[in-house]
């Protein structure tokens, strides 16, 4: 069945603070589906609309929910802000937490590079040591297999135990 644009919008507001309308709830009020409700509710969040769980308090919403408010709220003023709080059941200080967050967040991809980059430079000289180890360890081989080669050649020309006579 197609809906009208109209009474889609509707119908997601009843979705939205201060409403929360359960889907079941609302599939039942308004006699649309609830697979119809959820899919709406996906599609209105893939295009950024704020849309939290219904039985969910703010501490329960997704974390696209919360980056959602951050930017919705991003430019309101004092006034603006506290109707909007108000119109979705959250507070401001709310708000400035999951901005602080959203801030941490950008952050953490920079301390992970930097992370990163400490651990490569930590592997790398690892690798250095292990080679000049290898290194010190493939001459002394050499020098004792050169030291092997003389004493049979010189067994050869002089006999075992350095050419010593009975």
């Amino acid at each position: 069945m197609a809906y009208s644009p109209e009474r889609k919008a509707a119908v997601i507001g009843k979705m939205l603070p201060p409403n929360n309308m359960p889907l079941g709830r609302l599939a039942k009020e308004e006699g649309i589906s609830v697979a119809t409700l959820a899919k709406w509710r996906a599609e209105a969040r893939a295009k950024g609309q704020f849309l939290p769980e219904a039985n969910a308090g703010p501490e329960g919403w997704t974390s696209a929910d919360k980056l959602a408010a951050v930017i919705e709220t991003a430019s309101l003023n004092a006034v603006e802000l506290g109707e909007y709080c108000r119109r979705r059941g959250i507070y401001p200080d709310q708000l400035t937490v999951w901005r602080e967050a959203c801030a941490r967040a950008n952050d953490w991809e920079r301390a992970a590079s930097r992370q990163i980059a400490r651990e490569t430079r930590d592997a790398n000289k690892r690798v250095q040591q292990l080679e000049r180890e290898l290194a010190r360890k493939e001459k002394a081989l050499a020098e004792a297999a050169a030291l092997m080669i003389l004493r049979k050649k010189a067994e050869a020309i002089w006999g075992p135990e350095g050419g010593a006579e009975e």
